[in-house]
């Protein structure tokens, strides 16, 4: 019989116990091809955008971005006059061009001040309807805005907060609130992918975007037949001469798409990243079901070494049947795998990121990934088992078959694992002594790698420890079924310890990551507690700067002491040493964040740096470039002229918020920057006369009820805003490492799937002697529970000692306190005692069915 014909008769016969292999390999697989196909379908959705809404040529201002959006700090689009689209027109090549306007610091509100922003996170566009648009838009209900008091808003955004014609709508921009009531509603002729926009008429986006005519942030030039983009932008390019950026269709789709390339990596490698945690737990599942076919099998493989099969015969027998099971599971993980991108797409569509399944995309390189991977990863996890049934010598046909003879960890094993333990143990310990975070991140990388290698290496000499601690703790009070589902689990320390491996890689993360979330909330709310002197903060959660309006409204709010405006902006410095440094950042605030923000100095007191022609720099900046109290520096401005500031204060580089600022007043500021070139502010600072803070938080929040777009928060909101930031964060993170711990559940399910098999004549004898249907059931719970127990004891002790060291790398960034999340620790440990119990449920219910008789006389 050839190897092939014995590897199919195996494979089929033992189709139900390679079940639940070919579903880790399924999982696995089908994760790393839904993050494929759901990237590329997304990058697919981008680029027909992209190449949709671009004009042939786009001329656009100096000042703005490469994908053209604001970046003004005054709030604004950057404008260039309307004079251009006439000598745009002048060009050779132009068979058309038009002048528009848009920004994206926008806040557009409905009739009760609800704010119609995507919540996915996609921009909010307020622009002028103009031809280009009319290329990707079409009109499905009333018409184009025409005057100022009409607006339309596309198709999505009006379904999803349920808007029709007439219904007023407010645009909250660096100038003000427009008004204005919804004349059409427009649907996208290419897939949105959750942005909200909103048109105006040219003239009424100029005067609510910018504040005054005759001005476009974009010209949108078409191409004459037969002439290129590329010569099209050569001839506008003279026209106008270099103070305007000029690009082509394929430029802007380009730098565009640059702006969402970055997000999606990573994504993308994040979820592959979380794959290979599933794959390696997988490799686990898979080493155990071959280990245990093996052992079950070992009479038959004596057989037939007995009857004339050679070792590597039987070894590529075994490794015959991994890539059988490897193919099915990577064939059905494909397949799997398409299917989850689609489910992905659907909840981008909940969350606000609408994707069509019309651009889905299937690379033919995706599906070549997913089957080499499987089918890689489940022959390497088969090379051990492979290997020791090549060694079943053909005396064993002669003897009972049963649990291998090597079920004890080898003394090599557990000397190799102790070093690789010990070794890792040291790296982190350097790790949490170094002095910079860059050299203690290495450190850290390599301490993780070698502790869990090392544990998943001494596994089985730590399952005979810990398993009896647990089987003293919680079995015996069970008495004889207890005591035997203890032994059950001590009877194969290696099976054991590789089934709580499993477990214990995705449990150990879940702990790092609490630990580390938590110490970086505790840290961050230490840091406020201790620096921060102000009662409220008002900020916009968009990102939207703060208008001067909104700033009078917050002074005028009584029961306020002070009010404490802060601005950033950037400049060039030319530093004592001779060096400029380009687009350098500059925080200008009053006099009173000095004691808004209790920031430490090492030289000099902060107030001063709030004098005339006055500055601080950060400690570290200072030792740079020469800096001491006293020093000159030359600070040219953004957008206006040069200033020689001293420097006044030297500032703590070891602070979390605010690191790295220098500051100036405000009125310096003002001296060398127009009126309307000033940025507006990031941030505003109140705070209460002493005992009237509940009626100030009050005031504040009713003063800015025209100012939708701003949030007030006291100290205890803004800690609860960080809390939850983390948390969704790491509730993120959990959800994908679920993968993983769901694969090594079954593997759990697997093992003792297989141990009830491999038992079967132990099982009837016990019953034959008088153990119930019931107490046999209970047995193999209870077995199933020290098993994910171990792993969860040995996952979250690894996992806490990683997040600890994190954490000390953390603390020479600033985050000094060190927070061990207990109530998620112990619900973890509990909730692993659940898992066990659940993944027994099959196994114990199988046991429990079976014929005492028929049991007895199996071979």
């Amino acid at each position: 019989m050839t190897v092939m014909k014995t590897s199919m008769r195996n494979f089929f016969a033992h189709k139900g116990r390679m079940a639940l292999s070919a579903v880790a390999v399924l999982l696995s697989v089908a994760f790393v091809c839904g993050t494929l196909v759901f990237t590329d379908t997304m990058s697919t959705t981008f680029d027909k955008l992209f190449a949709a809404t671009s004009s042939d040529v786009t001329v656009s201002a100096k000042g703005a971005s490469d994908s053209g959006e604001t970046t003004a700090d005054n709030g604004k689009p950057p404008v260039m006059p309307a004079s251009v689209l006439g000598e745009v027109r002048k060009a050779q090549g132009v068979k058309s061009a038009e002048g528009t306007v848009f920004s994206t610091s926008v806040t557009v509100v409905d009739g009760d001040k609800d704010n119609l922003s995507p919540s996915s996170g996609a921009p909010t566009i307020v622009g002028s309807w103009n031809g280009n648009d009319a290329r990707t838009m079409k009109i499905t209900s009333g018409v184009a805005p025409k005057g100022p008091d009409q607006i339309m808003v596309d198709a999505d955004t009006a379904d999803k907060h349920d808007l029709k014609l007439g219904d007023e709508i407010g645009v909250i921009s660096a100038i003000g609130t427009h008004t204005a009531k919804i004349s059409g509603i427009a649907d996208f002729t290419v897939t949105n992918p959750g942005a909200a926009i909103f048109y105006l008429d040219t003239k009424t986006a100029q005067q609510s975007l910018v504040g005054e005519s005759d001005v476009y942030t974009n010209v949108n030039v078409t191409a004459a037949a037969g002439v290129s983009d590329a010569q099209l932008k050569k001839n506008v390019t003279a026209e106008l001469g270099g103070d305007f950026q000029v690009k082509t269709a394929k430029e802007t789709a380009d730098a565009n798409q640059k702006d969402v390339e970055g997000f999606m990596n990573v994504m993308k490698y994040a979820m592959l990243g979380f794959a290979g945690i599933a794959f390696l737990v997988g490799i686990f599942l898979i080493i155990n079901t071959f280990s245990m076919l093996v052992a079950q099998r070992t009479r038959e493989i004596g057989l037939m070494r007995a009857i004339g099969s050679s070792r590597k015969q039987v070894n590529r027998s075994v490794l015959a049947e991994a890539l059988l099971l490897g193919v099915v599971g990577s064939v059905l993980g494909v397949g799997a795998g398409v299917g989850l991108a689609i489910g992905l797409m659907k909840l981008m569509g909940q969350m606000g990121m609408e994707l069509s399944t019309d651009d889905l995309t299937v690379a033919w390189t995706t599906p070549v990934v997913g089957l080499v991977l499987g089918v890689i990863v489940t022959v390497l996890a088969a090379y051990l088992p492979a290997r020791r049934a090549g060694k079943i010598s053909p005396m064993a046909a002669l003897r009972d078959a049963g649990a291998p003879a090597d079920a004890k960890a080898g003394w090599i094993r557990a000397a190799i694992g102790t070093v690789l333990t010990g070794t890792g143990g040291f790296a982190l310990y350097l790790a949490s002594a170094a002095d910079k975070a860059q050299d203690g991140s290495l450190w850290l990388g390599l301490g993780v790698v070698l502790s869990l290698i090392g544990f998943v290496v001494i596994g089985p000499l730590l399952a005979g420890a810990v398993v009896r601690v647990l089987g003293a703790v919680l079995l015996r009070m069970f008495g004889p079924v207890g005591r035997m589902a203890e032994r059950n689990a001590l009877r194969n320390p290696r099976r054991t310890g590789a089934t709580g491996a499993a477990l214990m890689i995705g449990l150990a993360l879940v702990a790092c990551l609490s630990v580390v979330g938590s110490s970086m909330v505790a840290s961050a709310t230490d840091q406020l507690d201790k620096t921060v002197g102000a009662d409220f903060i008002i900020q916009s959660d968009s990102g939207q700067l703060v208008t001067p309006q909104a700033v009078k409204a917050v002074k005028s709010s009584p029961d306020l002491a002070r009010v404490t405006e802060y601005k950033w902006s950037k400049a060039d410095f030319t530093t004592p040493d001779g060096k400029t440094l380009k687009d350098t950042a500059i925080t200008a605030a009053d006099p009173s964040y000095a004691t808004d923000l209790r920031t430490e100095t090492v030289a000099g007191k902060l107030p001063d740096a709030y004098k005339a022609d006055s500055m601080s720099v950060h400690e570290k900046f200072a030792k740079d470039h020469g800096i001491h109290l006293g020093s000159k520096i030359k600070v040219a401005f953004k957008d206006g002229s040069a200033a020689d500031l001293t420097v006044r204060a030297i500032t703590s580089s070891d602070v979390v918020i605010d690191a790295g600022a220098m500051y100036t007043s405000i009125s310096t500021m003002a001296k060398y920057v127009p009126a309307d070139k000033m940025p507006l502010d990031s941030l505003v600072f109140a705070s209460a006369k002493d005992g009237q803070q509940d009626a100030a938080y009050t005031s504040l929040k009713s003063a800015l009820h025209d100012y939708p777009q701003y949030t007030v928060r006291d100290q205890t909101d803004y800690k609860d805003a960080l809390k939850d930031q983390i948390g969704q964060l790491l509730n993120m993170i959990y959800g994908l490492l679920a993968l993983a711990i769901i694969v090594a559940i079954l593997g759990v399910v697997n093992t003792l799937a297989l141990s009830v098999v491999e038992r079967t004549r132990e099982i009837g004898l016990m019953r034959a002697i008088g153990l119930s249907r019931r107490q046999l059931r209970r047995m193999i719970r209870m077995e199933s529970v020290v098993i994910a127990l171990f792993g969860a004891l040995l996952g979250l002790g690894l996992g806490m000692g990683w997040g600890a060291t994190a954490q000390q790398l953390l603390a020479l960034e600033g985050l000094m306190v060190l927070d061990i999340p207990w109530p998620t620790i112990i619900g973890v440990f509990i909730s692993s005692a659940f898992v066990g119990l659940f993944a027994a449920l099959i196994p114990a219910f199988r046991a429990g069915r079976m014929n005492v008789l028929n049991a007895i006389a199996t071979e």
